[in-house]
């Protein structure tokens, strides 16, 4: 399986986040990925494949503010990384904001994902990964694995939260289908919803969203991935969330994985995005399900055995000493199939 890296994503170190209350040590580090290269050995670089791939989902203006926002930042005279504050319970207005703070609340949606000097390069070079691992099945692997580092699934349109920027699983469907190699369906198997790629399609009839996860009535992000969001409009019917509760092990997890495969098979999908999160792990420090090692790589087999052309793309996952290992399983449990 062809695997994707690029170094300059190490660059997006935050110092500390706002979590329950209190300032702590930032989740999402650049030793999550030193972790996981060190489990599953090198990784070939990323190909830069431009902006357009990007402006596909994401809305340019936000971009723009992703480029230069830690710059404003310390042109406003603070220091550290930029963070918001103030965000608006109602709409978000296409108004012309010129303060930093404005921005940042106008731009992002929760505390826990500041924007460092490194910030929009790691992103940037995340998402050319995700192209360039599209790139190689769409020349005829059958799976390829972008080590996505920062993860992208919380992030949409044009907003960043949950440490996503740039949604590196929609940049890659988009791009799929306009590749042709659609019907593209897209599963989420991260602890925690992907909010930011079901936004991005929840109109959308041609991508199938579908997503196992902790329920959200107890978990972040609370406000999205509830069972009733099967999509809008035209999209009605190409969304499927199952959340599932805090403590599920293998047994309950593999009934809605075989729900959610039924769905994907039912859609005629010809093409699989896959975010992975690892947080699914009994010892993430920051989630509550209880899947083991070994079962890492059995949801694996059970993906690969549906024979789909399959972009794995990273996600979540803080167990820093036993990451590696889980992501290893898994990919072992991928390539098993083909």
């Amino acid at each position: 399986m062809k695997i994707v890296f690029d170094g300059r994503q190490l660059a997006h170190a935050p110092a500390r986040e706002m979590h329950n209350g209190d300032w702590t040590a930032f989740q999402e580090t650049p030793a999550r990925a030193e972790a996981i290269l060190a489990a599953i050995g090198p990784a070939g670089p990323a190909r830069d494949f431009g902006m357009d791939p990007l402006l596909a989902v994401h809305d340019a203006a936000y971009l723009d503010f992703l480029k230069i926002a830690h710059a404003d930042w310390r042109a406003a005279g603070r220091t550290g990384d930029a963070i918001g504050y103030a965000w608006p319970i109602v709409g978000r207005r296409p108004i012309d904001l010129t303060r930093i703070d404005a921005r940042l609340g106008r731009y992002s949606y929760d505390a826990v994902t500041p924007i460092a000097a490194g910030t929009w390069d790691a992103a940037y070079w995340s998402a050319q990964s995700a192209l360039t691992a599209l790139d190689a099945v769409a020349e005829g692997a059958s799976g390829a694995f972008a080590l996505c580092r920062p993860p992208g699934h919380h992030a949409g349109r044009d907003y960043c939260g949950g440490y996503c920027f740039l949604n590196s699983a929609a940049i890659v469907a988009a791009e799929a289908r306009r590749r042709g190699l659609g019907p593209v369906a897209i599963l989420d198997v991260d602890y925690h919803h992907g909010n930011g790629t079901q936004d991005i399609f929840l109109a959308d009839p041609s991508i199938l969203f579908v997503s196992i996860h902790a329920d959200p009535v107890a978990d972040y992000p609370f406000y999205w991935g509830h069972p009733d969001e099967d999509g809008e409009g035209a999209g009605r019917g190409a969304t499927l969330n199952l959340p599932l509760p805090r403590g599920t092990g293998w047994g309950t997890y593999r009934p809605a994985l075989d729900r959610a495969l039924a769905a994907i098979a039912d859609f005629g999908t010809r093409f699989l995005v896959l975010s992975f999160g690892a947080d699914t792990y009994a010892g993430d420090p920051i989630s509550h399900f209880a899947l083991q090692r070994d079962d890492f790589a059995a949801l694996a087999r059970h993906i690969a055995a549906a024979g789909l052309p399959t972009v794995t793309v990273m996600e979540g996952g803080y167990a820093a000493a036993e990451l590696g290992n889980n992501v290893a399983a898994f990919l072992a449990g991928l390539s098993s199939n083909g």
